[in-house]
């Protein structure tokens, strides 16, 4: 992809909640935006580590032995294997997540989805 991706239209184009849409490819990796509100699955990524910045919104990534809390421009990076579970209980939070390709947004959770290109 060699174009300018504006964000702001990416985010536009879609309302759907937990949704990831690829907007960007940086060597094997997908850059995805998603929209999140109210709880997720329980998951974890065996074989990769879980990228997440906020861009909008305030989200909790809950681990089994604490809660991680993020703002806007603020990163976290869930180690492979980790289970943990993203929720937006303060209305909905809009982010950026890498995941090499191809990876399913619900790890290793039975409820896969598959993830759309803008």
């Amino acid at each position: 992809m060699s174009e300018v991706v504006n964000l702001a239209e990416k985010f536009a184009g879609f309302s759907e909640h937990w949704a990831p849409r690829i907007v960007a490819r940086y060597n094997d990796n997908d850059i995805r935006i998603v929209k999140v509100e109210g709880e997720f699955v329980w998951h974890s990524h065996p074989e990769t580590d879980d990228f997440f910045l906020v861009l909008e919104g305030v989200l909790d990534i809950e681990l089994r032995d604490r809660t991680v809390t993020l703002h806007p421009g603020e990163i976290f990076v869930v180690p492979r294997g980790v289970e943990h579970r993203p929720v937006a209980r303060r209305g909905e939070v809009k982010l950026i997540v890498i995941e090499p390709m191809g990876t399913p947004n619900t790890g290793d959770a039975a409820t896969a989805t598959q993830v759309e290109a803008l």
